[in-house]
């Protein structure tokens, strides 16, 4: 094999070092990095094994890929992406494009716990090289698609979010992103991989080529100073041109050094893995076809090329487990994440559609995807038989000739201006916009179509692009306001192409997803389609949708908001469901569904592992654990493990030290044991072992939480309410009444709404009666110094209807004094705050206080005059008590008036007797003469009550 001609570039040589003299008064640094280039550039051409540089979603690329795989043939192609999402790629077949291969791990074993959960995607579009390599790969037999960047368990391994941030490690978006919106967000936080990631890395090179291109962001320079020249240019010139790009990018790029190492590091492992391919397989490196990025084409790591050295070391990847599947992305979503402007590929769409037309080359698409057919067999053989041309397949017997002096130096192509396409966009405009509320008509369209020229020239070009009819349809129609959902700029974004959201077919989804599917097959809506479908299930005249309806309250559960959005009916606990409506989008949610296949084989078990997880967290409460056995209860088929999360409620309740989450607490509680209670034969024994344990638990924190300025009178209500509620069953398991009021003695709370809290639970144990609290009340109106804070007091009140909700007359009767006593200066400011408590409870507490007061106040406005208070018309019936003395205080009289109570009494008690008077005495006196502890007992009894 005959040495390659070093004087291949010696032209060029020759002039750039003239131009180094000239412009930098000496041959120093800017010799040695145009010089650099020419380097670069003849490096990557001379190499054995054909590298054909790429740049991420461009027309060009793909046209120049398409025609080169044609040309020649290659066995092997590897491609720079992945390793792991190899068994990815036969299902892009049963996919619509655009679509993402994604690598996904739940948990990360090996990675700091806040990176959780990750996630890498590649997108995929039909307008892009790597597609093209991929179907040619695919497709043709006999050939080779060996993925050799490093894995996904690599990105993250190589990830400077350790050392720096805790920030997803995305793409940076440009000043040119487009705005976040539903379709932009189809990747989630997933760290971005692309083919050909080709942008300036200096911002004062990026700014210098914008400001004198005259364009207003990248993706416009990009398609008017590359797209457009490249576009018919030859495979040399082609690879040649993006060989220099690249070079001159990544010589000129900031000196971040984890982001060189980085690079570096890819382009060691690329070396590497293809080498380690090419020495196990034999196969001769001029059949070989190497895709990468034009950044990393230009490389200048010792591992290059075939003959490299082999002194990389590829560390072990880590015990995370991933996942692999393949996701629906969008133009929007591939916009975002790598900061490209928005519309950007929706126009290489249309460029590459344009492009296929006007050159005739048959680009490489999947057998029976979009539509297409697989090729005849014929034709598949005499096309994988078709010699290659070896004078451009990059033999290196061959010198690589010069094609970059001459494309250097020509003039830019003038292209005749296609008045009937420009025309056709600007009658497209007009009627979008009348479309959407503009007041459009044919002058504007005539404007915009003079204007896109004018502005054309302005900018120096023959041929309005996109971009400039775009700026003229915002100039000519948009005017100053927008009366639609939609502004110009984004309905010309739509005439170009549209934001093309993919899909995963069915037969790509997960096992989950499937299941999902077909459990949901009954409704008959083609869920699999984007958008919202109405469901509507008569489950009393269908029972078979009962199971759909599990279905989606699961789902409703674990997906997003809006995937699975209930119309009418609900899910409560006791209660079953008669007839249902759900908005459902489950198409819309696509990558949220399959995410969920990530984590298990069905829905059942990644919401019973969720709900595992979020029990048995690091900042779990008792109160979530609560939530969690809920849920369970709600959403799972048995017991079994809503009896494990109760038991685990109650060991996280034994460790609370803090009353923050009594209020969730009491609801959540409250409504389980109703459940219980009505709907099994026997409470399960993790209930009645919380009731006992939350029963001594608040009862030891009580005292401090009346004290505690953190503990809130909500907290402390709930804590009253739990043990007021839960006393019964608590007591019937063994608790003893007595450490209740020990509590409740030890309280000495100094704020005024605790004060009145501790006086209602005393009220409700019997230690104060109504009369001394409204005794109590009327001092406090009385005294100057206390008139201030009584608005402090009614607020205790009213929170203490939680847990004594027989106070609700009391607090009517205590608000109504208020607002008849407090001077203005006084009640005005402490309305805001009743309101507020009001709102805050008003759940339970406002319709407490409402149906009272209607009870109360008279239903008339003529009768207000005439009408009395019923708390100052007559003492209340509690306060009078007759006399010790007199009869009428003793229970005898009842015991006569009614014997069988008095019968029943006496066999709960064990006492025998049987009924005789003696004298004027009755016989039901003369039985509780001769059992006094029983006539004590009701007597109590009557009293408290």
């Amino acid at each position: 094999m005959s040495a390659p001609d070093e004087r291949t570039f010696t032209a060029l040589r020759t002039q750039l070092h003239e131009a180094a003299e000239a412009f930098a008064e000496g041959p120093d640094g800017l010799q040695g990095i145009l010089l650099g280039l020419v380097d670069d550039v003849e490096r990557a051409v001379r190499e054995p094994l054909e590298i054909f540089p790429v740049c991420h979603h461009s027309p060009a690329s793909a046209l120049a890929m398409a025609r080169r795989l044609r040309d020649k043939q290659p066995k092997v192609v590897y491609l720079e992406l992945c390793e792991d999402m190899a068994p990815l790629l036969p299902e892009l077949r049963n996919c619509k494009l655009p679509v993402a291969l994604q690598a996904f791990a739940s948990e990360a074993d090996g990675f700091p716990s806040r990176w959780s959960p990750l996630s890498v995607v590649a997108p995929v579009t039909e307008a892009s090289a790597e597609y093209q390599a991929l179907a040619y790969a695919l497709d043709t037999p006999g050939v080779e698609l060996v993925l050799v960047d490093r894995s996904s368990d690599h990105v993250f391994q190589w990830d400077a979010r350790g050392e720096t941030s805790a920030e997803p490690a995305t793409a940076q978006a440009g000043p040119d992103a487009p705005p976040p919106e539903e379709e932009a967000a189809l990747h989630g936080d997933a760290v971005g991989v692309e083919i050909g990631d080709l942008r300036p890395r200096f911002a004062d090179l990026e700014e210098h080529l914008l400001r004198h291109g005259r364009v207003r962001h990248w993706s416009e320079w990009w398609h008017q100073y590359v797209e457009l020249p490249l576009g018919d240019s030859d495979h040399d010139t082609y690879r040649q041109v993006m060989f220099l790009i690249g070079s001159l990018f990544r010589r000129l790029a900031p000196g971040d050094a984890h982001r060189v190492r980085v690079d570096e590091d890819r382009e060691r492992y690329m070396w590497t893995r293809m080498r380690e391919h090419l020495a196990a397989s034999g196969t001769d490196p001029a059949d070989c076809l190497y895709v990468c990025g034009a950044f990393h084409a230009a490389s200048r790591v010792a591992e290059f090329g075939v003959r490299g050295s082999d002194t990389f070391e590829i560390s072990p990847v880590s015990a995370t487990r991933w996942q692999h599947g393949l996701i629906p992305s969008s133009h929007a979503a591939i916009e975002a994440q790598f900061g490209l402007a928005a519309g950007s590929v929706s126009i290489a769409s249309t460029v590459w559609a344009k492009n296929l037309r006007r050159t005739r080359v048959k680009p490489y698409r999947l057998a029976g995807q979009a539509g297409t057919r697989k090729p005849k067999a014929k034709k598949a053989a005499a096309a994988s038989a078709a010699p290659p041309d070896r004078a451009t397949a990059g033999d290196p017997a061959v010198p690589p000739p010069d094609k970059l002096t001459g494309f250097l130096r020509q003039e830019p192509a003038l292209d005749r201006l296609d008045e009937a396409e420009l025309l056709g966009w600007s009658v497209e405009i007009v009627r979008a916009a009348r479309r959407n509320g503009y007041l459009a008509s044919t002058a504007d369209a005539i404007a915009v179509f003079e204007t896109s020229i004018l502005l054309a020239g302005v900018r120096e070009r023959a041929k309005p692009t996109p971009y400039d009819f775009q700026d003229a349809a915002v100039t000519c129609i948009e005017k100053d306001t927008v009366p639609g959902r939609r502004d110009v700029r984004r309905l010309v974004e739509i005439m170009m192409g549209g934001d093309r959201v993919g899909r995963v077919g069915y037969d790509a989804l997960p096992p989950l997803a499937r299941d999902v599917h077909d459990r949901l097959a009954p409704l008959d809506l083609g869920l699999q389609q984007r958008g919202v479908r109405r469901a509507l299930l008569d489950i009393a005249g269908r029972p078979e949708l009962a199971h759909c309806s599990d279905v989606l309250w699961m789902l409703r559960y674990l997906l997003p908001q809006g995937a699975a959005r209930p119309i009418m009916g609900e899910r409560k606990l006791g209660e079953r469901p008669i007839q249902e409506s759900w908005d459902l989008a489950l198409g819309t949610h696509q990558r949220a569904l399959i995410e969920l296949g990530y984590e298990g084989v069905s829905i059942e078990q990644v919401l019973e592992q969720r709900l595992r997880r979020r029990a048995y967290g690091p900042q779990a409460t008792a109160a979530v654990v609560l939530e969690a056995v809920e849920a369970a209860t709600l959403h799972l088929p048995g017991r079994r493990f809503a009896d494990e999360l109760g038991a685990r409620a109650l060991e996280v309740l034994s460790g609370e030290r803090t009353v923050d989450g009594a209020p969730e607490v009491l609801r959540r509680v409250r409504r389980l044991l109703a459940y219980y209670r009505t709907a099994e034969p026997a409470l399960p024994p993790w209930i009645e072992s919380f009731a006992k344990a939350g029963y001594a638990h608040y009862c030891t924190l009580l005292p401090t939480a009346f004290t505690d300025e953190d503990a809130t009178v909500p907290q402390v209500a709930a804590m009253l309410g739990f043990l007021f509620s839960m006393e019964s069953l608590a007591l019937s398991l063994g608790c003893d009444r007595t450490q209740l009021q020990l509590a409740l003695a030890q309280s000495h709370p100094r704020d005024a709404s605790k004060t009145a809290l501790l006086w209602a639970a005393q009220t409700q144990l019997g230690h104060l009666t109504r009369a001394d609290v409204r005794a109590r009340c009327a001092e406090l109106l009385g005294n100057p110094l206390t008139l201030e804070a009584y608005p402090r007091y009614l607020s205790g009140f009213v929170n203490a209807l939680e847990p004594v909700p027989e106070l609700t007359d009391f607090v009517v009767e205590a608000v109504s004094e208020a607002f008849g006593r407090l001077p203005d200066p006084v009640l005005l400011p402490w309305l805001p705050s009743l309101i507020t408590t009001l709102r805050a409870g008003g759940a339970e507490l406002a319709p407490l206080l409402i149906r009272e007061a209607g009870r109360t106040f008279p239903g008339r406005l003529d009768a207000l005059d005439a009408w009395t208070p019923p708390w100052r018309a007559q003492p209340a019936a509690e306060d009078v008590r007759p006399a010790r003395g007199t009869a009428g205080g003793r229970p005898a009289h009842l015991l006569a008036a009614h014997p069988a109570t008095c019968d029943a009494m006496a066999d709960l008690l064990g006492c025998e007797g049987t009924w005789h008077r003696s004298g004027s005495q009755s016989p039901g006196l003369a039985l509780a003469t001769r059992h006094p502890e029983t006539s004590k007992a009701l007597e109590a009894l009557l009293a408290s009550a």
